[in-house]
């Protein structure tokens, strides 16, 4: 990868709708030579996917993530990988990362309730004959997303109870 592609990379990070034109601009390159490094970049598969991150506080629809440790056994042809691969399937999988410590795998879910993550755990993650064990971490509210902050903080947030 060249320094072209990396400087690429930083703009797509900072903002991933940053149009071709402002690009090949920033870079001092042609547009045209902007839309095929990029068109490049997401052929090889090194650009996978362009996301919004939503502040879910401000929308109706109610959900629950936690993040789930899992401590696991590969076998002699069950890898780490093949069992991330098999956990990695489920729709309610949103992150899956290979870990060091005390757990292997860590795991972000999303669900529509307390319960059904916890279903998910028991029925799901749980019954596979390599999982030893888990643990389950409630997200209970978001301050930073892939860098961004997710709430702007004017001044106190306290009720004050003193007259």
């Amino acid at each position: 990868m060249n320094g072209t592609e990396k400087e690429i990379l930083a703009l797509l990070r900072e903002d991933s709708r940053i149009s071709v034109g402002k690009t090949a601009a920033a870079l001092g390159i042609r547009e045209e030579e902007a839309a095929n490094k990029i068109r490049g970049l997401e052929e090889s598969g090194v650009i996978v996917k362009y996301t919004a991150i939503i502040n879910e506080d401000f929308i109706e629809e109610e959900t629950v993530e936690a993040l789930i440790e899992v401590k696991v056994t590969p076998g002699r042809r069950v890898g780490f990988d093949t069992i991330a691969d098999e956990i990695a399937a489920h729709e309610e999988v949103k992150n899956l990362y290979l870990m060091s410590g005390a757990y292997d795998l860590a795991v972000i879910v999303c669900g529509k309730s307390l319960r059904s993550v916890s279903r998910f755990v028991s029925e799901k993650i749980s019954t596979y004959d390599s999982v030893i064990s888990t643990a389950t971490h409630f997200i209970l509210k978001k301050y930073k997303v892939e860098g961004a902050v997710m709430s702007k903080r004017g001044g106190a947030e306290r009720i004050s109870i003193q007259p």
